[in-house]
Order: structure tokens, then C-alpha cells, then sequence
């Protein structure tokens, strides 16, 4: 997923305020007009190449604080944070986060409601787990993330043919290469938007999430209102989760569903929440994410006082079947609701959706956002703008293969 179209706003709200050194996987491009310095680390996974390129800085530059907001680096960063003597949440509880299993076990032993959850290897003990879970249950990777591998499984049958699409996502983790199976929490999905300073959480913000339909758990869309009641509600279960996981400092994104009413965590991204998100939560309520994750690695408090009683969506785009995109253009006038459109494919591209072997990165066309007083308005006029979009899908051929060099 291309960085600019996602995290470019939160890249451009630390810069307003600090002077921005940047450790990035690639050389960078459009970062360069926000950014003061800059090393490449082809893979910051590599604590130590990783390490090498943080103690190099250092030596250059005055740092106060160092963070990520990308889900893959949260050990390396921690860990490369406490090297450099800078606050952090420590590594351990960044690796707790990361890994779905821990995380679990941590939530039962805090009296945390989450799911029932078994950590397998095979496929036999993938039915011998579901067997004493329950169908449905959920199979997903155990330290991977934005849904991929995640999958729901009605019967023994599905589970034979479902469990080698979450294990092939398990085998790309970092934290762990387990497959686990999870009861299915069945009602709305949320998450809680959150600011931990000092040991202190702060949930600012309750985004309602849509999700595909089964059985697979591609996010469609996310609407933030603040005015929101299920903040009260949701609150005290996001801030135990973050206590039990161990969760000191920084922003984080708290996954739940309402089962009967009541939240019951699904997991705990100890980051800025993707898909835009953060920026709707300042659009809603004037509260700025991206600059509180940086007060908060340099030790400072947070302003989290909302300046705005408002709401915003974000419809993310997905084709209605796997093939080539032949046309894409936002027809008709562009209404001053429509805050921004964004494409991250163009005509030419292949666009596999998660059932013909593709996930979010190759699925989805890009996503449009939103304005009004209420969720439900934005929400809305956010199928509206979708419904205005010129898009035209050459279906693929039965049994056609996915070509490569996919641009995502």
C-alpha cells in the first residue's frame, strides 16, 4: 500500500511542529519537503541494521523521541528506543501487541473480555481446537495484520480448505508463524481510538467499522462522529486492554465487536490506526493524532482537547470481482462534503480481491472521504461519491492466475 495516500497527512502533522529525522526502507520521495535527515534501512526488521541506522543519527542529530506508526517495526523501534536511552513503552509489551496469542492469554489473565482462542501449528490441531471452540470460529495469523489471512470457517469442511490461506500469511510473521483459532464474536465491529501517557489512556474517539461479508474480513469503510454514545461504553474496556498488555506510552488503535451489546476486544495495534483514520478522528474532533504520538515520544503531554463536534467517513474501494481496471474517474462536479478522493491503482492494473488469492494491497482501487454533522450523513454521502466514480472492472477469465509486479 502506497505510504503518501496513508500516512502522508500523519508525516506532514509531525513536521508542523518538529524538526523530522527519518529512517525509511526506501528512498524517500515524497517525504522529502517534512523531513530534516534521512537513512535508508532496506528491512528495519533487522534490529541491528536497524540499531546501527538509529545510534548513526543520533550522532547527527539532538533526538527527543523516536516512534512508528507502522505495525511491522513496533518491536525494532521499541527496542532501538530503549537503546537510545529515549521513553518508550517497553519492547515486551510491543511484542505483546504483535502477537495475537500473548496478547489473548494477557486479556484472560486481566479479566479482559476477548475470545476464546487456541494457538495451532496443523491442520489436525486446527479441528481439534475448533471442535472444542465451536463453529463458527476464525481462523487468523498470529502476528500479522489489516485482516490478512483472517478468514471465517462454518463447518469442518471450510476448515480443510480455509486453513491454508491463513497459514500461508502465518508463515510471514515475524513474532510468531502460529495459526490461531478463535471464536467468532458476531456483531458490530468498532475500535477505540486511544492516548496512553504516563501510564494514563485517554479514549478519544469510537470509530464504527464495515466489514466484507463472510468469509472473509476486508474493512469496506470507518465513520467517526464525536458525538459518538458508545464512548462511555467502549472506554473502560480499551483502557484495561492497554493496561493488561502492558501499554505505557503512545497512541493506539483498540479493535472490538459488540457481542450483545457488550465490547469484546479483538486486538490491540499499540499504533496510529491505518486506513486514514487518525484523520478522520481530527476532522470529528479537532484532536490531532499524529501530533500527540509525537509529544508522546518526547515526553511531553498531549493536547487532547477536541476544537470540533463534527463527523467523517472513509469508503475505501473494492472492485465487485477480480480483473483488469479499464476505467476510473470522478465524474461530475465534486461536492464540498467530498474532504478528498484518492486512487492507488490506475487503468492497466490487475486487481485480485482476497478469493482469487489477492488481499488489501492488490484488491483494493483506492477510497474517498467524507464531511457532515452526523456519522450517518457522512457514511452516506460516502456511498454516494462512490456510486459518482466512473470504474469499469475486465473480469477476469475462469481460472486465470494473477500476473506479477502488481501495483499496490
Amino acid at each position: 500500500m502506497e505510504a503518501e495516500g496513508y500516512r502522508g497527512y500523519c508525516l506532514e502533522s509531525v513536521a508542523a511542529d518538529y524538526d523530522v529525522v527519518l529512517i525509511t526502507d526506501e528512498e524517500p520521495s515524497w517525504e522529502v519537503p517534512y523531513i530534516r535527515d534521512c537513512m535508508v534501512v532496506p528491512d528495519p526488521t533487522d534490529q541491528a541494521a536497524l540499531s546501527a541506522a538509529g545510534r548513526y543519527l543520533a550522532e547527527r542529530h539532538d533526538f527527543t523521541g523516536v516512534f512508528t506508526w507502522t505495525e511491522w517495526y513496533l518491536v525494532p523501534v521499541a527496542r532501538l528506543v530503549r537503546q537510545l536511552g529515549l521513553p518508550t513503552t517497553a519492547p515486551e509489551a510491543m511484542q505483546a501487541c504483535r502477537n495475537k496469542a500473548t496478547a489473548r492469554s494477557l486479556f484472560a489473565r486481566h479479566g479482559v473480555p476477548s475470545a476464546a482462542s487456541v494457538s495451532v501449528r496443523t491442520l489436525h490441531e486446527a479441528r481439534a481446537a475448533a471442535e472444542r471452540i465451536g463453529y463458527p470460529v476464525v481462523l487468523k495469523p498470529a502476528a500479522h495484520a489489516a485482516s490478512i489471512g483472517v478468514i471465517r470457517v462454518d463447518n469442518p469442511g471450510q476448515l480443510t480448505a480455509a486453513y491454508p490461506f491463513a497459514d500461508r500469511a502465518a508463515g510471514l510473521g515475524l513474532e510468531s508463524t502460529d495459526v490461531l483459532v478463535e471464536e467468532y464474536l458476531d456483531g458490530p465491529e468498532i475500535s477505540a481510538e486511544c492516548v496512553t501517557h504516563h501510564g494514563e489512556t485517554t479514549v478519544v474517539a469510537v470509530t464504527r467499522k464495515t466489514v466484507s461479508d463472510p468469509p472473509y474480513f476486508e474493512e469496506l469503510a470507518h465513520s467517526v462522529d464525536a458525538a459518538d454514545p458508545l464512548l462511555a461504553q467502549v472506554a473502560p474496556v480499551a483502557r484495561a486492554a492497554i493496561r493488561a498488555l502492558g501499554i505505557t506510552d503512545g497512541v493506539s488503535h483498540v479493535e472490538m465487536r459488540l457481542v450483545g451489546e457488550q465490547p469484546r476486544l479483538v486486538e490491540v495495534n499499540g499504533r496510529l490506526a491505518g486506513d486514514m483514520i487518525g484523520h478522520l478522528v481530527r476532522i470529528a474532533t479537532g484532536i490531532d493524532l499524529p501530533r500527540a504520538a509525537a509529544d508522546i515520544a518526547c515526553d511531553r503531554a498531549p493536547d487532547l482537547t477536541p476544537t470540533r463536534s463534527s463527523a467523517a467517513a472513509i469508503r475505501l474501494i473494492y472492485p465487485d470481482t477480480s480483473g483488469t481496471l479499464t476505467r476510473l474517474r470522478l465524474d461530475g462536479p465534486r461536492p464540498q462534503w467530498l474532504e478528498r478522493a484518492h486512487f492507488q491503482h490506475r487503468p492497466g492494473d490487475e486487481l485480485v480481491l482476497p478469493g482469487d488469492g489477492g488481499d488489501m494491497f492488490t484488491a483494493r482501487i483506492g477510497y474517498v472521504i467524507t464531511t457532515a454533522p452526523t456519522a450517518d450523513l457522512a457514511q452516506s454521502r460516502a456511498e454516494q461519491a462512490v456510486r459518482a466514480l466512473g470504474i469499469q472492472i475486465s473480469p477476469r477469465a475462469a481460472g486465470e492466475t494473477s500476473r506479477s509486479g502488481l501495483n499496490a
